[in-house]
């Protein structure tokens, strides 16, 4: 049995799909990572602490505030994402979670009243249930996205 030539190999069935596919799956990322970016924007906008400013002056619990933030907004984005069938889906569910979770989060920074002055002042504490509360709005939010 002879080894299969290089023209035969590139025109299998595998490669002729991940070649049609694999742009398309870039081009799903790309979308998916600029709704997180502009969520995780205009979410640090509406804050009333500057996590940003705060992470840089090494205050570890405004990191951890900022980092549920992060997970929070890309686990209902993820799920979007695994659901959509097309690139305009994507930006239409995306969109959809992003604003859904940034009131969501907003309804959680009012509930937990007292932890925008916590979390400026280093409070661990005070930044892992905000993290907690955030995590359990995301995936709420997530399984909701499926149906």
């Amino acid at each position: 049995m002879d080894a299969p030539s290089f023209n035969s190999v590139l025109d299998s069935a595998e490669v002729q799909a991940f070649a049609t596919g694999f742009p398309t799956t870039v081009a799903q990322l790309v979308v998916t990572l600029l709704l997180l970016a502009v969520g995780v924007i205009f979410y640090v906008w509406l804050t009333p602490w500057k996590e940003i400013a705060l992470v840089r002056q090494g205050n570890t619990a405004a990191a951890l505030a900022l980092a549920g933030i992060l997970v929070g907004l890309a686990v209902p984005l993820a799920v979007s994402l695994s659901v959509s069938t097309s690139i305009k889906d994507i930006v239409l569910w995306g969109v959809a979670a992003v604003v859904l979770q940034l009131l969501a989060f907003r309804v959680v920074d009012m509930i937990l009243t007292g932890l925008p002055q916590r979390i400026r002042d280093g409070e661990i504490s005070a930044a892992v249930v905000l993290v907690g509360a955030k995590l359990a709005t995301a995936l709420i939010l997530a399984a909701a996205l499926t149906g």
